[in-house]
């Protein structure tokens, strides 16, 4: 099934404002895909652009970071215990993910499934969030390598479509004593290697799907994802700094449900 200018726009959209918010970004492509009446391998296609998109936006922001800590990995601990934990945090998913994924997909990947955990993760995060009101950790350099690989654990968790690799690994470090800024900024972390690793395995996997003729619509997915995902982290950021996660728990059980009244 071909994808639309309008469609592309409304999933580079879609795919920009969720992937880095605890609302699961795949739980609401499917939906925003079924709503389009869209299927089909094209489809997978065209999700593997935007979420290679919406991770090149994180990349961009924290880019100076990012150089400083590759420039450092030679001389500084602190740089190396940083990458260490980050390479920690990424490896349960991915090990679990090739394992798994083509079983996830094929019983998962259905509106009801992706409802009932978005509402189960939404009343997680109403509980764990309590816990941000006393932080023991508010810095990168401070996390140990025993958190790192636990909140690897927690990211593990987004395997199950709704669950949100964003929201796992927020209300995972939350629940393991980072602040709400921490373990939001140490999310986009975790998915730089993540959705990286992924975007290259699907796109070597599924490159017969590939065609000169959805060049278009896949260009304009791909630009949208970028600039919204990028307005959506600083947006983020900026949000967290003064809120709680409360609103995003709510949002979840809410859109859950309603997606479970209209599959009944």
């Amino acid at each position: 099934m071909d994808i639309s200018a309008l469609a592309a726009l409304v999933l580079g959209i879609v795919e920009g404002l969720t992937e880095f918010l605890p609302v699961s970004s795949t739980g609401h492509l499917i939906l925003a895909s079924s709503a389009l009446g869209l299927e089909g391998a094209k489809v997978l296609a065209f999700e593997i652009i935007i979420q290679g998109a919406a991770i090149l936006a994180v990349c961009w922001e924290y880019r100076a970071l990012l150089w400083r800590t590759s420039l450092a990995l030679g001389r500084d601990a602190g740089a190396r215990r940083f990458a260490l934990n980050v390479f920690l945090g990424f490896l349960p998913l991915a090990l679990l993910g090739l394992a798994f994924q083509d079983v996830i997909e094929e019983r998962l990947f259905r509106p009801v499934p992706v409802a009932l955990a978005l509402v189960i993760g939404g009343i997680a995060i109403l509980i764990i969030d309590r816990r941000a009101s006393h932080p023991t950790l508010d810095a990168v350099e401070a996390v140990p390598v025993r958190t790192a690989v636990l909140l690897g654990l927690w990211q593990s968790l987004a395997l199950i479509p709704g669950t949100s690799r964003a929201g796992a690994t927020i209300i995972g470090g939350v629940a393991l004593g980072m602040s709400r800024r921490l373990a939001t900024e140490y999310s986009f972390f975790l998915a730089i290697p993540t959705l990286i690793g992924a975007t290259v395995y699907k796109l070597y996997e599924e490159r017969h799907l590939f065609v000169a003729e959805d060049a278009l619509p896949f260009a304009i997915g791909a630009v949208v994802a970028f600039v919204t995902a990028l307005l959506a982290v600083r947006g983020f950021i900026r949000f967290i700094s003064t809120h709680s996660f409360t609103v995003f728990g709510w949002y979840r059980i809410v859109f859950g449900l309603v997606v479970l009244f209209v599959a009944w």
